[in-house]
């Protein structure tokens, strides 16, 4: 160890340099920090204005009170009264000297308008705020929170900060080779198969918060952010350490080349059971947040283990009433998301798709043995527990093919009826023009979406990719596929005339209608454009009526060719079930 202290001085230096960053504001006359009875609901509905706007903050300061408040005002514009008094609190009790009721004035505004502030402040600011309860909480829990928070999220900016010199982005761990050196202060090394201490740090801390109220929501919130990213130190162990148990399953049990265009399943996946057999599903969504709820509620029931939720139309609110279930990990694809990613937004939303795909296919394994990729408005039934079904399929298959049941739009009350195409019910095609006299023969199969259905793709495979339809192994589609008997996917494509007619023209402009069809039937593309130019609405409500609609007569003509399935959902029974609330 050197005798030569790294920072010249020692730690009489350091105080020195911390001190005299803590000189408190001067202020002018009449200027002041709010009451400590200050009516707060009042702040919350008061929006910040340009400080430029108003000569009691724009220059030339007569205090350094009045310069803080400017550059708060400048940076704050917008927000709430509420989100300014929080930084301006922030910014006096990191001072020496500060008025007397600045700490319960800080401490009344998170007790009475948390959530608020939640829903409004960046993490940058929240982390500000955490730091403050160390300093100035008002309970033991809130300050031993507070200091524990404050030393963790310090180192953490840190060693990121140095890192972003190794010359690797973020979001990627360094490989597993690794050097022979000592840590400081005589400590073990962590073990990446077996160490513990990323997760009794967050479990600690989470603990430690839950015992107080106003801290709670704060650091929880904080440590959920910190669990949800991609670019921390402990998404790179959790990487590794996957990479290390592959590593070992492959030197105890070495692969052998497979005939068929996919690499056999991995180790850990060898004899597995109904109770051992581990499934998830990935979705990129742009919907409302109680049509996700109803999605994540319904396939949780069905027993999936996780569900990696990307927010294509990143909303605060909707992340966190998602991720307060353990088994849903929700991911904001915002800016920093892309930037995360070192590429610009995609601009189809199918590429985003099959990227967020991809990736999560890649970091899941080994904690599930089937990833499925299907879309919000898509729900899995099946006629046997869907776990049941997956551990009966051969090691060898590396994907699962759901072909689609699209369903029929009720008249009144909830979707009970879907029908399959003519493949999947091996029936004539030609009897497609019996079934739907007018535009039987326009549209493949009968079905206005896609009749390639969806996939579930085994994990723990390298190099392979998702699509939306297909997975491909070194570029080529995978061959050793299976369609399990009774598992079909249910497509709320059109599930009433409101719902078609409001998203006919973005899929005609983007979506699923507007690829133009290399098959005979003149297809959706051509089909709406006729049908758009020469009757308007009346003939699609015509086309919506024989080919969409749950009618008797096209349950009847389903049904007697083996074509009509049935089923009851209960979805917003499930969202009280699974969320113990609706949203």
């Amino acid at each position: 160890m050197s005798r030569t202290p790294t920072y010249p001085g020692g730690i009489d230096a350091i105080l020195s340099q911390y001190e005299g960053r803590r000189d408190g504001f001067s202020y002018a006359p009449g200027e002041a920090l709010p009451a400590p009875d200050v009516d707060l609901a009042a702040l919350e509905h008061r929006l910040v204005a340009n400080p430029q706007d108003d000569a009691r903050y724009r220059p030339p300061f007569r205090s350094s009170f009045q310069r803080k408040c400017f550059a708060l005002r400048e940076e704050l514009q917008g927000l709430s009264e509420l989100v300014f008094l929080n930084g301006l609190l922030i910014a006096h009790l990191r001072k020496r000297d500060f008025p007397d009721h600045a700490p319960a004035l800080f401490h009344r505004l998170w007790a009475e308008h948390g959530t608020h502030l939640l829903h409004h402040l960046d993490a940058r600011w929240l982390v500000s705020a955490v730091t403050t309860f160390g300093d100035h909480g008002l309970t033991p829990v809130q300050r031993s929170t507070g200091l524990a928070m404050t030393a963790l999220l310090g180192m953490m900016k840190l060693y990121e900060s140095e890192r972003l010199y190794s010359g690797r982005s973020p979001e990627r761990p360094f490989t597993l080779e690794k050097v022979n050196s000592k840590l400081p202060l005589q400590m073990d090394a962590y073990s990446l198969s077996n160490g513990g201490l990323d997760v009794n740090l967050i479990g600690r801390l989470w603990q430690e918060a839950e015992q107080d109220p106003v801290i709670a929501p704060l650091a929880h919130h904080l440590l959920d952010l910190m669990i949800h990213d991609d670019t921390t130190l402990f998404r790179r162990l959790r990487i590794m350490r996957k990479r290390k148990l592959r590593q070992k399953e492959a030197k105890a049990a070495p692969r052998t080349t497979s005939p068929s265009n996919a690499t056999p399943a991995p180790a850990h996946h060898a004899d597995l059971t109904a109770e051992t057999l581990r499934w998830g599903l990935v979705s990129t969504i742009k919907a409302p947040l109680h049509q996700i709820a109803r999605f994540a509620a319904h396939h949780i029931e069905m027993g999936a283990d996780a569900l990696h939720i990307f927010l294509d139309e990143p909303d605060a609110d909707t992340a966190a009433f998602l991720a307060r279930h353990p088994k849903i990990t929700v991911t904001q694809c915002d800016e920093t998301y892309w930037r995360a990613q070192r590429r610009d937004r995609m601009a189809a939303h199918q590429q985003r798709q099959a990227f967020n795909a991809t990736r999560t296919l890649q970091a899941v394994g080994p904690d599930l043995h089937w990833l499925g990729h299907i879309d919000v408005d898509e729900f899995l039934i099946s006629e046997t527990p869907l776990d049941q079904a997956l551990a009966r399929i051969a090691p060898h298959t590396c994907m699962v093919r759901i072909p689609p049941a699209e369903a029929l739009a009720p008249e009144t009350g909830p979707v009970q009826h879907l029908k399959l195409s003519h493949a999947q019910a091996k029936v004539p095609k030609a009897q497609l023009q019996e079934i739907y006299p007018t535009f039987g023969l326009h549209l493949h199969g009968g079905f206005l979406s896609h009749t390639a259905g969806k996939i579930f793709a085994r994990a723990g495979i390298p190099d392979t990719r998702m699509g939306i339809h297909a997975l491909k192994y070194h570029g080529q589609d995978v061959t050793n596929t299976v369609k399990p008997a009774g598992l079909y996917l249910a497509h709320f494509h059109a599930p009433s005339w409101d719902h078609f007619r409001t998203h006919l023209e973005f899929r005609r402009r983007q979506g699923s209608y507007s690829r133009v069809s290399e098959r005979p039937e003149m297809g959706q593309s051509k089909l709406f454009q006729f049908l758009a130019e020469e009757e308007g609405d009346e003939g699609l409500k015509t086309f919506f009526h024989e080919v969409c609609a749950d009618t008797p007569e096209l349950r009847q003509a389903l049904d007697q060719r083996g074509m009509l399935l049935r089923h009851r959902f209960d979805f917003d029974g499930a969202v009280s079930r699974v969320f113990g609330q609706m949203p």
